[in-house]
């Protein structure tokens, strides 16, 4: 059986506004479901829920369980890296945020071009190799979202990299712009233990088109569509932990079950996920995982992530007027302090920050075009 991880990017909040909102109460119901079913694996960083995500992990991990009972893996916030004089503060603030004297596993949180002002002035390679000898961090290693050219000239040129964090699921596996297999390949070719983000790809494959469910349903009329995805990653030779996103206690226990009961795909269930796969494709308009990224980045305070999801779920029901997302987008719009998509200044900002490569400005034009003009004529 494949350990399962707990990301802790996606948790319950108690004010879906507010990303800071972190329901504990829920979440502690969620680790200790977690460690009751047998697994201890937790991964968090630096920026997550707008940086009280380690907090959050302290909170409900660290201070409930000892030391010994489980494992932490952070990530170093290249983002906001510019010069070395940052490491060491940065590096002690992580600890204290974890509540931990040592990180179990320890990366450089999206190496890619993206960040490369980090990784191209900074020698972040040598600083975490130092802090593993000084016991600091028991395995060093980077989480990327760039191709696989990419990634195979990082791990030729840094060997003492133990392992990576790759986004690996089945929409993604032959991907021109992931690369999920051949990313996998090279991993292999180097002899890396291989980490799974996003094995739902941000929820896509865990709320299919119905035209894909009804597919997978003939096929395994007791399967959920969840246990298709978890069962293609799962069943990767060379996977040593996937991760979870979950961002509730039903969607935990229902991953936790999954993983338990993966067994593998045969050649016909991969068809399916083959013809699967291209009903996705044709079916979503905007490629997010709700990763974020773009959101800290954006200086008009829009909330990318949350308009793409309202977005994409509207031109899912394929209806040119009122739904029940443009109705939460026309409610997102009255809060205080938030950008609308028209508000997009086209600074970029965010395309630099976008593992998936998206462009957001353009995308954004759609989203005020549909919501704002088409269907409430915000600038009438």
């Amino acid at each position: 059986m494949k350990n399962l991880g707990m990301g802790m990017m996606r948790l319950p909040l108690l004010d879906e506004n507010d990303f800071t909102s972190i329901d504990y109460e829920q979440v502690n119901q969620m680790v200790d479901a977690f460690m009751d079913a047998g697994f201890n694996y937790f991964d968090t960083a630096f920026i997550y829920h707008e940086t009280v995500g380690e907090q959050a992990f302290k909170k409900c991990v660290a201070d409930r369980y000892p030391r010994d009972s489980f494992k932490i893996a952070t990530k170093l916030p290249l983002f906001i890296i510019t010069e070395e004089s940052q490491l060491e503060p940065l590096f002690s603030q992580q600890l204290e945020n974890c509540g931990v004297d040592y990180f179990d596993y320890f990366m450089l949180h999206n190496v890619s071009g993206f960040t490369e002002t980090a990784w191209k002035n900074v020698d972040l390679y040598s600083f975490i190799q130092k802090k593993k000898e000084e016991g600091y961090i028991k395995h060093i290693g980077i989480s990327t979202h760039g191709n696989a050219e990419f990634l195979e000239e990082i791990l030729f040129e840094h060997p003492e990299l133990e392992f990576v964090l790759l986004q690996i699921n089945y929409l993604d596996w032959e991907d021109e712009n992931i690369e999920s297999a051949k990313c996998l390949e090279v991993a292999r070719k180097y002899n890396k233990q291989v980490m799974v983000m996003e094995p739902y790809k941000g929820g896509f494959l865990a709320d299919v088109p119905e035209e894909a469910e009804k597919i997978m349903k003939e096929y395994a009329p007791d399967r959920s569509v969840v246990s298709w995805a978890m069962r293609f990653v799962a069943n990767i030779d060379d996977v040593c932990v996937v991760l979870t996103g979950a961002s509730t206690i039903d969607q935990l226990e229902e991953n936790i079950k999954e993983i338990k009961n993966a067994d593998p795909l045969n050649d016909d269930e991969l068809k399916v996920l083959d013809e699967v796969s291209q009903i996705i494709n044709s079916n979503i308009t905007v490629d997010c995982t709700k990763c974020r990224y773009c959101v800290d980045a954006c200086p008009e305070e829009i909330d990318i992530a949350k308009v793409f999801d309202l977005y994409n779920k509207h031109k899912l029901l394929e209806q040119d007027d009122w739904t029940q997302f443009g109705n939460a987008y026309l409610n997102y719009s009255k809060l205080e302090g938030v950008g609308i998509a028209s508000d997009c200044s086209e600074c970029e900002s965010c395309i630099e920050e976008c593992p998936q490569q998206i462009n957001i400005p353009e995308v954004l034009k759609d989203v005020a075009k549909t919501f704002e003009n088409e269907i409430y004529g915000f600038n009438e």
